[in-house]
């Protein structure tokens, strides 16, 4: 009996996971001087942005 996981775990998952890249990436950038100064907002952007991504992402995956 294998049955799939919840589409609400799945989805939160993909959500945490899009998230810590993007995060991971920009600390990476601000350690390596690339980036000096990142406003709120562009923070506020990634988040959403990667919210969005992983509800995409557990949607496409349950079809």
């Amino acid at each position: 009996m294998n049955r799939p996981p919840n589409l609400g775990v799945t989805i939160f998952l993909y959500i945490a996971g899009i998230l810590l890249v993007i995060l991971a990436i920009v600390l990476l950038l601000q350690a390596f001087g690339v980036l000096k100064n990142i406003p709120k907002e562009v923070i506020w952007a990634l988040v959403l942005l990667s919210v969005g991504s992983g509800i995409l992402a557990g949607i496409r995956s349950r079809r």
